[in-house]
């Protein structure tokens, strides 16, 4: 049954994203308002695919803790569930995203029109400054700028690898960051089709003013995200009988 029910979610869900893109296409031509509302439409709609199909519902906690205006929001990135699910909670979200998939066809154009925020990782300093000052410029415009310190998605339970550009650009720009925990891997392990029923657990947890030190930011964003992550994934194993850690991490 899993694996049936997994396998028609995975058909909804890709069929639904080319029938989307085919259909956004005007909105290339619209303003960026459009697209921001149409992509987070597309969002909801994949979130309630996901719960009625495979059975995979969300929770999201700590929602007082999101502020007002723009600002920097580090989560946590364990599944492909994250790069969606997110933009169905902010009100005008920018992701950070890798240039090559700005690249493809329909997506790319949707997600540059949306207002996402490209990098190109290999293009060293100058690359960084360019991103950075797209990433102040939305966050004065009072959007909420998504980075997943990590970088790449890791399996529940495995050791953290933050890496410095988080670090960078909270020193660089002096604002303040949203932590972000959650336990996605659980129900959505990273290159696996396998879609678990259960509820996804997301917290948003207190906000980390600007101006800190860069050690003492990356130790504080580093301990908050890995000890609620931790909890949440305890929390989840023990509600749906969710793989153990050696075999999430092992599957991965």
């Amino acid at each position: 049954m899993l694996v049936l029910r997994s396998l028609l979610f995975n058909i909804a869900f890709y069929v639904h994203i080319v029938v989307r893109l085919v259909l956004y296409l005007p909105l290339l031509a619209l303003p960026r308002t459009w697209a921001r509302e149409a992509v987070r439409s597309w969002a909801r709609a994949s979130l309630w695919l996901l719960r009625v199909i495979a059975g995979t519902s969300v929770e999201f906690r700590g929602m007082e803790n999101i502020p007002q205006g723009g600002y920097l929001v580090a989560a946590k990135h364990q599944s492909a569930w994250e790069t969606f699910a997110l933009f169905a909670v902010f009100p005008d979200p920018a992701f950070v995203l890798k240039r090559e998939l700005t690249f493809i066809p329909l997506f790319g154009w949707l997600a540059m029109k949306a207002g996402m925020i490209s990098v190109d990782r290999k293009g060293g300093a100058d690359a960084f400054a360019a991103m950075a000052e797209r990433v102040s410029a939305e966050i004065a415009r009072g959007r909420q700028v998504i980075i997943f310190p990590e970088g790449t998605r890791r399996p529940p339970g495995a050791p953290p690898d933050y890496k410095l550009g988080v670090v960078q650009l909270y020193h660089r720009l002096g604002i303040p960051c949203l932590p972000v925990a959650l336990n996605s891997g659980l129900y959505w392990p990273r290159r696996r089709f396998i879609r678990r029923p259960g509820t996804i657990l997301v917290e948003f947890l207190p906000v980390i003013p600007g101006g800190l030190p860069r050690g003492k930011f990356r130790t504080l964003l580093t301990e908050r995200i890995e000890e609620a992550s931790d909890r949440l994934l305890a929390e989840g194993r023990a509600a749906d009988g969710a793989p153990d850690r050696r075999e999430a991490v092992g599957a991965a």
